[in-house]
């Protein structure tokens, strides 16, 4: 019997917010990139991410290291993304005259009381 060859299409969509995702999931690149990166392998990702299909993991890990600049290109856009609405965060905290600790404190307290009243 002779293998057909074909190539499947890549695992990864991107949505509305340039933010790039495994297949299906809501599992997006970077989780299972860093992951890779502190070590984990493929079926460990699996583990830790049940939704992944071990297959599209390698495929994803596969795409990565072929194309490492671009994806540490956009890993470090999503870092500095994420670090302006942290600052837009800590920002508006602030302006409530709320430290983080507080504003989480009050966030608890009112989970707390949602949990009560259901």
């Amino acid at each position: 019997m002779v293998l057909a060859i074909k190539s499947d299409p890549l695992p990864l969509r991107i949505d509305s917010s340039g933010t790039i995702y495994v297949a299906d999931t809501r599992v997006m690149l970077e989780l299972v990139v860093l992951a890779y990166l502190d070590g984990s392998t493929a079926e460990e990702i699996a583990d830790d991410y049940d939704t992944l299909d071990l297959g599209d993991i390698h495929t994803v890990l596969g795409y990565y290291l072929h194309h490492k600049d671009e994806v540490n290109a956009y890993m470090e856009e999503r870092r500095h993304h994420a670090d302006r609405v942290w600052a837009k965060i800590e920002a508006w905290q602030e302006s409530i005259g709320l430290s983080p600790l507080e504003f989480r404190e009050r966030l608890l307290a009112r989970l707390a009381n949602k949990s009560k009243t259901q």
